[in-house]
C-alpha cells in the first residue's frame, strides 16, 4: 500500500516534491527550503486555498479524475481459472465450442444488456455534457444501458421551471433523444438518476411523463465521494443563477468581496454542491410505490462507498421497497470533480464492497426476500475485471452480480478518439498513430465505416471510440468464457477463479492454486 509520501505531490492536483526521497511520515522533502519553486500541495493549498482540494481546476471539462492509493487488493489478485475438458452451455463439440459463440448477455433488472455494462452516471459535469453524443450514441449501438447522472436539469441554463418544478430541460431532452435515435429497443435502455435537488424539482415525474423514460435510479451516493455532486462554474453570472435556483454556490457569487476578487482574477471559478439525503425506509418503499404508479418500469438505487452497516441497511430497504437493482460504487472513482482527500482515504473500495454485499444477499436468501440484481462499479474498465466481479458472486446457480458500471473508461474512450481525430484533421496527428494505422479517422478508427453504415450518416468520432472499446471488451469476454468453457455468462461462478495472494483469499473465501482440487487430484490419479 503507498505510504504517506505520497500524500504532498498528487498528479491529480499537479503537485511534485523538490527531492525524490519523502519523508514517509508527512510527505514532505526531508528538508524544506525557502528557496524552492516546486510546487507541493502545502504551496498550493497556500496560494489557492479550497481549491487545492481538487482535481487541477484547468482541466474541469476534459477531464476526469480517481484516487492514487493503492487500497491494497484489486481484481489482480485473482485469476480465472481455464479448463481442459467440458462444455456448459454448448454441446461439447470441437465444432460448436469457437468463442464467437458464447453468450455475454444478461439482464439487469429486466433491462437485457449485450455485454453486461452499464455506462454512467453522467451527470452535470462539463465533460459528460460535452462528450454526451460520443457516450450515447455508442452505448445504443454497442446494445448496453446508458445513465443520466444528476442535476443535469438543475443546471440546464435553459430548463423552464415553473412553481419549483422542470416542465422543460432541453438538455435532457437532447440526451434521451441522442441515445433512443440508436436505440434497438431490445438492449440496453436509457436510465435518469435523480438526487435530492432533482427530487425537489420533480425530475422524476418530468421524465416519466413528458420524455417517456423507462427507468429511475436514485441516487444516495458514489465511489468518489460521500458528499453530493459537484461541478465547477467559471462564469459569475451563472454561479449567481445557480444558487438563486437552490444550490449551494462557494465561494458565494453575491458576496461583493468574493465579486472584486473575481473581477480581478484572484477567484476563476465556483463550485456548485448538492445535498446529501438520508433515506428512511418507510418513505422509500412509499417513493419506489409512487415512482411505478407514475409508470416507472425499473426502479434502482445507486449508492456509494458507504461503511458495512449501511451496504445492509441498502440492501434492507431495496429488498423492502422491490427495487430492480442496486449499484454499490467501491471508492476512488470519479467522473468530475471530486475532493482528492476524499477520493484516495474514504470508504470501502471495490472488491471488500462487494464481498461484504454479497454476504447481505445470502441473508437475504436464506429469510426467503426479495433479493434486486446487483451492480458493481468502482474502477472497471477490462474484461477481466468484468467476469471475476460476476464470478465472484455466483455460490451457485446465479451471479448475484449481473454487470458492472463503467464510467472514466468510456469517457476516455471518447475523448482519446475525439482529440486524436481533431489532431488528424489539423494534420498534427501522432506519426506512430499514422504510420501503424493510418493519417485520417477511416482509416485509424476500426469500424469507422460500419458505424457509418449503420448510422447512415457521419456520427462523431468518439462514438466509433465508444463502440470499439466496447467491442474489444464483449471479444475479450467471449475468449476468455470460451477457455473456461462457459459459453453464457451466468454460468461463471466462484469454481472458475483462484486467489492470487492470501488477503485476497481471506476477504472472498476463494483458494490459492496449491489449496485448489486436493481431493479430486488424489481420486483421478487412485482411479
Amino acid at each position: 500500500m503507498i505510504n504517506s509520501s505520497y500524500l504532498n505531490a498528487k498528479s491529480t492536483t499537479g503537485t511534485n516534491l523538490r527531492v525524490r526521497d519523502a519523508s514517509a511520515l508527512s510527505g514532505m522533502c526531508p528538508i524544506c527550503i525557502y528557496e524552492c519553486a516546486t510546487m507541493c500541495q502545502i504551496s498550493l493549498a497556500a496560494l489557492r486555498g479550497r481549491e487545492a482540494l481538487y482535481p487541477m481546476p484547468k482541466y474541469f471539462g476534459f477531464s476526469t479524475a480517481a484516487a492514487l492509493k493503492d487500497f491494497g487488493i484489486d481484481w489482480s489478485h485473482f485469476n480465472l481459472l481455464s479448463t481442459v475438458r467440458g462444455a456448459y452451455g454448448i454441446d461439447e463439440d470441437p465444432d460448436k465450442m469457437l468463442f464467437p459463440n458464447v453468450s455475454t448477455e444478461t439482464s439487469v433488472g429486466g433491462v437485457r444488456l449485450k455485454v453486461p455494462i452499464m455506462m454512467g452516471a453522467y451527470g452535470s459535469t462539463d465533460v459528460a455534457r460535452i462528450f454526451w453524443e460520443s457516450l450515447a450514441t455508442g452505448a445504443a449501438l454497442s446494445g448496453i444501458a446508458i445513465i443520466v447522472g444528476e442535476n443535469v436539469c438543475g443546471v440546464d441554463p435553459e430548463s423552464v421551471i415553473s412553481g419549483g418544478k422542470v416542465a422543460h430541460s432541453k438538455e435532457m431532452e437532447r440526451r434521451i433523444k441522442l441515445y433512443r435515435e440508436y436505440w434497438d429497443g431490445k438492449y440496453g435502455d436509457i436510465i435518469v438518476q435523480t438526487n435530492v435537488e432533482d427530487q425537489r424539482l420533480g425530475v422524476d415525474v418530468y421524465v416519466i411523463s413528458k420524455l417517456e423514460v423507462n427507468c429511475i435510479e436514485r441516487k444516495w451516493g458514489q465511489g468518489a465521494k460521500a458528499i453530493g455532486g459537484e461541478i465547477r462554474v467559471k462564469d459569475i453570472h451563472r454561479a449567481v443563477e445557480l444558487k438563486k435556483r437552490g444550490y449551494l454556490v462557494l465561494p458565494d457569487p453575491e458576496d461583493p468581496t468574493v465579486q472584486e476578487a473575481y473581477k480581478l482574477g484572484a477567484i476563476k471559478s465556483f463550485e456548485r454542491h448538492s445535498r446529501v439525503g438520508s433515506p428512511k425506509l418507510t418513505d422509500f418503499v412509499e417513493d419506489v410505490y409512487k415512482l411505478r404508479e407514475q409508470g416507472a418500469k425499473v426502479v434502482s438505487i445507486k449508492t456509494g462507498n458507504y461503511r458495512p452497516i449501511d451496504i445492509a441497511y441498502t440492501l434492507k430497504i431495496g429488498s423492502e421497497a422491490k427495487v430492480d437493482y442496486i449499484t454499490f460504487d467501491g471508492a476512488g472513482g470519479g467522473t468530475g470533480m471530486s475532493p482528492v482527500p476524499m477520493m484516495d482515504e474514504m470508504g470501502i473500495p471495490t472488491i471488500y464492497m462487494e464481498t461484504i454485499a454479497l454476504r447481505c444477499v445470502q441473508v437475504l436468501s436464506r429469510k426467503g426476500k426479495h433479493i434486486p440484481d446487483i451492480v458493481m462499479a468502482g474502477g472497471f474498465i477490462e474484461e477481466t475485471q468484468i467476469l471475476k466481479a460476476i464470478a465472484l458472486s455466483n455460490f451457485s446457480n446465479e451471479p448475484y452480480v449481473k454487470a458492472v458500471v463503467m464510467g472514466r473508461a468510456p469517457i476516455t474512450a471518447a475523448m482519446k478518439t475525439e482529440y486524436f481525430s481533431k489532431l488528424a484533421k489539423e494534420g498534427k496527428l501522432p506519426k506512430t498513430i499514422a504510420e501503424e494505422y493510418g493519417a485520417s479517422p477511416e482509416l485509424f478508427l476500426a469500424n469507422y465505416t460500419y458505424i457509418k453504415n449503420i448510422a447512415g450518416r457521419e456520427l462523431p468520432p468518439g462514438a466509433v471510440g465508444v463502440y470499439n472499446y466496447m467491442e474489444r471488451l464483449r471479444v475479450g469476454m467471449q475468449q476468455l468464457l470460451a477457455g473456461i468453457r462457459k459459453f453464457q455468462l451466468n454460468l461463471i461462478n466462484r469454481n472458475d477463479l483462484v486467489a492470487l495472494t492470501e488477503i485476497a483469499s481471506r476477504v472472498t473465501g476463494i483458494p490459492m492454486p496449491h489449496e485448489l482440487d486436493r481431493e479430486a487430484i488424489e481420486t483421478i490419479l487412485d482411479y
